[in-house]
């Protein structure tokens, strides 16, 4: 011990001084970050710059290579077997944005000290044909570390992928909705330029992005700010329709102008 400890101080029960001495580290850099507010992920890269080339190896951590993400597992098994077919089977998902990292295995009930590295490195456990104590199950809801237990491999293997699905950036694709041609312009003393306009083509949305082209130049992009047809507040107007379109931020508006209405539609992520 490096000091006397208090009364009441908690205390866990660990294999050996290898994985005490990890722990020790882990708590020391979850106090800290509680004191500066620092990343969880960049406190285990410094806990395991501390450790020596051993540790490293036991716990089997990759750290994070550019941007690519990691999906962090904690993993216990009844037998080695299991242990050694699912961190081969999970890590073989890993793709170019998304890798699988075994930060540590072992067989044996899930432990404390399990808890508390899953924590540090923001990570999940999963324990296959083992269950944690209720201790360990009230310091997991303490830590909010997800503890998943299974039967199975590749049920396991289902939840990794979905879970790598939820990691992944989200990409939109572009979709013209509607096409309206200014008619006329007014000044609103307070709000800005209101377009008279009649929709040619689709629909326009109150909630829709929109452009503002001129002899087909794109002089503007950004938002519907209001939409109305005479003095009734809508959220859309159909094809052949009139109607009065105010464009947040932009009151340059001219006869002949066309407002282009676009959404982005989310497209879903794939592996």
């Amino acid at each position: 011990l490096s000091g006397v400890p208090s009364a009441g101080d908690e205390f866990i029960v660990v294999t050996d001084e290898k994985m005490a001495r990890s722990v020790s580290q882990v708590r020391a850099l979850k106090a800290r970050e509680s004191e500066l507010g620092a990343n969880s992920k960049i406190s285990l890269d410094k806990l395991f710059e501390q450790m020596n080339e051993g540790d490293v190896k036991e716990l089997r951590v990759v750290m994070n290579e550019g941007d690519v993400k990691e999906l962090r597992v904690v993993l216990r098994s009844d037998v080695q077997g299991t242990l050694e077919a699912f961190a081969k089977a999970a890590e073989e998902l890993s793709t170019k944005d998304i890798k699988v990292k075994i930060l540590h295995e072992g067989t044996g009930t899930i432990t404390e000290s399990d808890i508390l590295l899953a924590s540090a490195s923001d990570a999940i456990i999963i324990g296959f044909n083992v269950r944690p104590s209720i201790k360990v199950k009230e310091l997991a809801g303490k830590e909010a570390v997800d503890v998943r237990s299974y039967d199975v491999i590749y049920h396991a293997l289902d939840d990794i992928r979905k879970a790598m699905v939820g990691m992944l950036e989200p990409t939109y694709e572009e979709e013209v909705i509607g096409l309206a041609e200014v008619r006329d312009t007014f000044s609103v003393p307070k709000v800005g330029t209101i377009a008279g306009c009649a929709v040619v083509d689709g629909k326009i949305q109150r909630s829709a992005g929109v452009r503002v082209l001129r002899d087909g130049v794109v002089i503007y992009t950004g938002k519907i700010d209001s939409l109305r047809r005479f003095k009734d507040d809508v959220k859309e107007v159909l094809s052949g329709y009139e109607c009065g379109i105010g464009v947040e931020k932009f009151n340059d508006i001219k006869v002949g102008d066309n407002l282009e209405a676009f959404v982005m539609n989310e497209i879903e992520a794939t592996l």
